[in-house]
């Protein structure tokens, strides 16, 4: 089943990976380099303007919407949204173990997933990213932060990663906890929660992937200052 269709212009033969530096999709590139994917191209979108980097050709003719990460797949198929994308990943390449293949295994990974994308990525984080938003509305998205991160923490206490083993999960969670980086939100006080992020950033696959995403993010602030 296509969505919403093939991409217009599709080479077939390896896929396509639409991401914004250091966004959510960051964890996608991670994933794809546990994995030792070799054929995957990736596509800069600025996320402000919506437009391809370096091409200038517009993103919404791909994906509606604007938002990353979107992937390509080799038939032409388009898949969206973050815990979808990152599945496809885990599935695709199953011997680089990144998601369980038990039922309860995958129930935890379901449960681990949401908890990032709502409770952390949405509730908190993008409030607190977004320029037009609010000072009641980032406000609003701190108080709820204290919470869910304490709830985080007690999870974080003496794990090497949420799943026992490296996971998609633990992927993403490092590039949303990556923001706190330029947001009030204050990982020093959740010690586990910042140990747990400096380990993962020593990570091959993720120093490498935060690495390449960080010099296009600079990029990107000489671009619009």
């Amino acid at each position: 089943m296509r969505w919403p269709h093939a991409c217009p212009g599709a080479i077939l033969g390896g896929m396509k990976l639409y991401l914004s530096p250091l966004a959510c999709s960051l964890a996608t590139r991670i994933a794809l380099y546990e994995a030792s994917a070799d054929d995957v191209v990736f596509v800069e979108v600025d996320p402000d303007t919506k437009k391809t980097l370096p091409a200038g050709l517009d993103y919404t003719r791909v994906h509606a919407l604007g938002m990353v990460p979107l992937l390509e797949l080799d038939d032409g198929q388009l898949l969206s949204e973050n815990a979808a994308v990152l599945q496809y990943v885990a599935d695709r390449f199953p011997g680089a173990r990144l998601a369980p293949v038990d039922p309860m295994g995958r129930a935890r990974l379901h449960e681990w997933l949401g908890f990032i994308g709502t409770e952390l990525h949405k509730a908190v984080f993008v409030p607190l990213l977004d320029k037009r938003a609010s000072k009641e509305a980032k406000a609003y998205a701190l108080s709820k932060a204290d919470r869910r991160l304490a709830w985080l923490a007690a999870r974080l206490e003496g794990v090497e990663h949420v799943l026992g083993d490296f996971s998609i999960a633990d992927a993403y969670l490092f590039a949303v906890l990556n923001w706190a980086r330029v947001t009030p939100v204050d990982l020093e006080k959740y010690t586990p929660i910042a140990g747990y992020h400096a380990r993962l950033g020593k990570r091959a696959s993720v120093a490498r992937a935060f690495a390449e995403e960080r010099a296009l993010y600079v990029k990107e602030l000489a671009r619009s200052a």
